[in-house]
């Protein structure tokens, strides 16, 4: 019995069609931990025949199977209309909108908290200095600071610089 040439590559990939099933895992089981095993080896002994899942020749349990088939509405999440987008795309940019504003005005307040800091941080440099520090009255004359004068003023710069730490 000779075949014909070209039946050789059809049986051939009827043959392989056939073998592909036994590749497959064989054997489904619920190991001790809670995870799902795949495997084409038996469970390992000990484990309750309520835990394997699948073997060859037993069909899957029905309890994984729902009762009922979903209803197409239900299985499928309605998609929003051209309305709800336009609203969502609306909240959306107003909240960008809102934080960039936000953002905005925190660095405003850091940049001047930052340059009062600064002028506070020099003006006691000035008073522990010991240089003489001279201020000019309403008249317009200079006028020299006093010993205790310097003290007062470097402890109000002392106070105001607690709040830049």
């Amino acid at each position: 019995m000779f075949l014909p040439l070209r039946t050789l590559p059809r049986l051939a990939a009827l043959l392989l069609f056939c073998c592909a099933g036994a590749a497959q895992a064989q054997f489904v089981w619920i190991a001790p931990n809670g995870t799902r095993v795949y495997s084409d080896q038996p469970p390992p002994p000990g484990t309750p025949a309520s835990k394997i899942l699948k073997a060859p020749g037993r069909a899957a349990p029905a309890q994984d199977m729902p009762d009922t088939p979903p209803t197409p509405e239900a299985a499928k999440p309605k998609a929003p209309t051209l309305a709800e987008r336009e609203a969502d795309y609306r909240k959306r940019a107003q909240a960008r909108e809102e934080a960039g504003n936000k953002a905005e005005s925190e660095a405003k307040r850091a940049a001047a908290h930052a340059e009062y800091c600064e002028g506070v941080r020099k003006t006691q440099r000035a008073y522990q200095s010991g240089v003489r520090i001279a201020e000019v009255g309403p008249d317009g004359q200079k006028r020299y600071l006093s010993d205790a004068e310097r003290a007062a003023g470097n402890e109000r710069a002392t106070q105001q610089a607690k709040d830049c730490r």
